[in-house]
């Protein structure tokens, strides 16, 4: 609050957390943080110094309340106070009540929303058609909450299977729907700083975006959600298969090539001559060069001829409907190297999706084995592998894999088996 003189300049990340560590640790501090920041606020004629202890009670009613015995008074003085900010602290403390205790103290983003004087938080979220949009975030706000609000607001039917990520440094990690949203930002960032070390020991600084996407495709059907299909379905399927992942034949990719197009261009037809030149954008990679570039604008246009008059919502759906009946629709796909099984080769394409874990052969796309979720055992996973145990834990077969992305091998896996086991839950309530 600045009534003693410090003798070095702290950023306000530093003191926050010197101030709110312990308590988060130590649940009989709590009180003590409460009825210090009380005792500094009344009869406080310095004006600087009660700013900031405003400041700090903002920020400790959205950490952790005082204990039952202490909640009473806390309130009577908030409500006593006529600011704006006591206000607001009053409904903080009730959600943290509501919501539980954070793990972490504050995030920068809060401190600095306070120390500006805004007691809302709004923060971007990107969406994978390349569109982004500001939502209100709380101290108290868990992931789940925060996907609930957007899928309220962009009208989507349900919030099911999708899932808020936070891309930082060459990491997109997904947010476990039970954490609080700062809180695992906090974690995150965290960690990056202490595995990646400065040189001269000042503290890095990372920058984050959050991504809104779906993650589990365990009930999606194209054409169910028009506007999850628009804005999220078609533009996460559309890379995959122009990485060349899916079995696909050339009609079919020649059919799907002319909805791509329809999509880009709609009914304007001024740029089917520019086809040859777009393949990378409408073809899978591993089938450009099966037909000459002439063939295949001869092929694509014989096909967005016949769609004449389809809109590019339609293109999208229709895109969707195609791709839907193959086996690997809605599947993360992850290339690894696997050194356990001689009869596999050593470069294996992985699919995780509905059906389970698919081993696919990365040159003829032919899918080897499916691994239901149902008889894995165990997995885990490092910096640099993937590891999986198939059947029994003792006599079942291994598999592991060299990646770098075993982190998101693992949380799929993961995401997937507990939505599995508790819609097999439901259905047994729904029995008795």
């Amino acid at each position: 609050m600045g009534d003693h003189p410090s003798r070095r300049g702290r950023t306000a990340n530093e003191l926050t957390d010197q101030i709110f560590e312990p308590p988060l640790k130590t649940e009989i501090l709590r009180d003590e943080i409460y009825c210090q920041i009380i005792k500094q606020l009344t009869d406080n004629r310095n004006d600087t110094s009660e700013r900031r202890g405003w400041e700090l009670m903002w920020l400790a009613t959205g950490c952790f309340t005082p204990s039952t015995n202490l909640t009473r008074e806390v309130l009577q003085f908030l409500r006593s106070r006529r600011n704006q900010i006591s206000t607001d602290c009053v409904n903080r403390m009730q959600k943290t009540q509501k919501n539980g205790t954070r793990k972490y103290p504050p995030h920068q983003v809060e401190v600095e929303a306070i120390q500006h004087k805004t007691t809302q938080i709004l923060h971007k979220v990107y969406f994978p058609d390349d569109t982004d949009e500001a939502f209100e975030v709380e101290s108290s706000t868990r992931a789940k909450d925060f996907c609930h609000n957007i899928a309220n607001k962009l009208m989507l039917k349900s919030s099911e299977g999708f899932s808020l990520f936070v891309k930082i440094a060459d990491k997109v990690i997904s947010v476990p729907e039970g954490d609080f949203f700062f809180d695992f930002v906090r974690h995150l960032t965290d960690w990056i700083r202490k595995a990646r070390p400065t040189r001269d020991g000042s503290v890095p600084s990372f920058t984050y975006q959050v991504f809104f996407m779906k993650k589990l495709w365990t009930n999606t059907v194209p054409g169910k959600d028009s506007y999850a299909d628009q804005i999220f379905h078609y533009h996460q399927e559309l890379p995959k298969l122009l990485r060349g992942y899916h079995k696909c034949g050339k009609e079919e990719a020649a059919q799907l090539g002319a909805l791509i197009y329809r999509v880009k261009c709609g009914d304007n037809k001024s740029g089917l001559a520019n086809i040859p030149r777009m393949l990378r954008e409408l073809i899978p990679s591993d089938l450009v060069k099966a037909s000459s570039p002439d063939d295949w604008k001869r092929h694509i246009i014989g096909y967005y001829n016949k769609n004449a008059g389809m809109s590019s919502e339609e293109a999208k759906v229709e895109f969707l409907r195609i791709i839907y009946k193959w086996p690997t629709f809605g599947s993360a796909f992850f290339e690894v190297k696997q050194t356990t099984e001689p009869n596999y080769p050593e470069i294996l394409l992985i699919a995780i999706n509905k059906h389970g874990v698919n081993l696919i052969h990365p040159s003829t796309k032919e899918i080897l084995a499916t691994h239901p979720f149902t008889k894995i055992s165990n997995w885990s996973s490092g910096n640099t592998y993937f590891h999986m145990t198939i059947g029994n834990l003792v006599r079942g077969s291994k598999l592991l894999c060299e990646t770098s992305l075993g982190y998101k091998m693992d949380d799929l896996l993961t995401s997937y088996i507990s939505l599995m086991l508790t819609s097999m839950n439901k259905q047994k309530s729904v029995k008795k």
